[in-house]
């Protein structure tokens, strides 16, 4: 297959399918890398293990037992003939480090895919944090209205229920002659 072909085959949306959530963390698997820059995740896993001082514990680590299991219930994949070792998984740095080992051309132009699809995803949180600020704001003012306005509803209430109960007073002044006839 022409290589030109299979890079319009892998679109943005796969690329972010394989984008998963796990310890509050954006990562990718190995397999999932491997199968986007076109190479065995045997061998994806050999190149990191030549190079590893360049993948500390914040940029690649290996899923636990129960991640494993969580994350195939989630994706809703088969454990059955799985692996034999549970799946690395690569951080956003974990993921630039990779293009520092891999050096095909493809595995470049697949590399630089992802780093734009995480840029941006993390100014969509970006935007979703200043709208979630903007209506917490908001919220905030409304809250300060309605107690204003309770406050001022209760005034009035206070008021009529004077003007109510008030007792007939008492005039004091000059009396008028219409007055005096009464």
């Amino acid at each position: 297959m022409n290589s030109n072909k299979k890079k319009t085959l892998i679109g943005d949306e796969i690329i972010i399918s394989k984008i998963y959530f796990i310890r509050d963390l954006k990562i990718m698997l190995d397999k999932d890398l491997a199968h986007l820059y076109n190479v065995n995740t045997r061998d994806l896993n050999k190149a990191v293990s030549r190079n590893i001082k360049r993948f500390p514990n914040d940029f690649m680590f290996q899923l636990t037992e129960n991640e494993h299991k969580n994350l195939m219930f989630q994706i809703g994949t088969s454990s059955w003939g799985g692996n034999r070792k549970l799946p690395y998984a690569f951080t956003e740095q974990g993921m630039a480090m990779l293009s520092g080992i891999l050096k095909s051309d493809w595995a470049i132009d697949v590399n630089i895919r992802i780093m734009r699809i995480f840029s941006r995803i993390r100014q969509m949180s970006m935007d979703n944090m200043e709208f979630r600020l903007a209506i917490e704001e908001i919220k905030k003012k409304t809250e300060n209205n309605t107690k204003n306005i309770e406050l001022v509803f209760h005034y009035l209430d206070e008021l009529l229920e004077k003007q109510e109960n008030q007792m007939p007073r008492k005039q004091i002044g000059f009396l008028t002659s219409k007055q005096e006839t009464k």
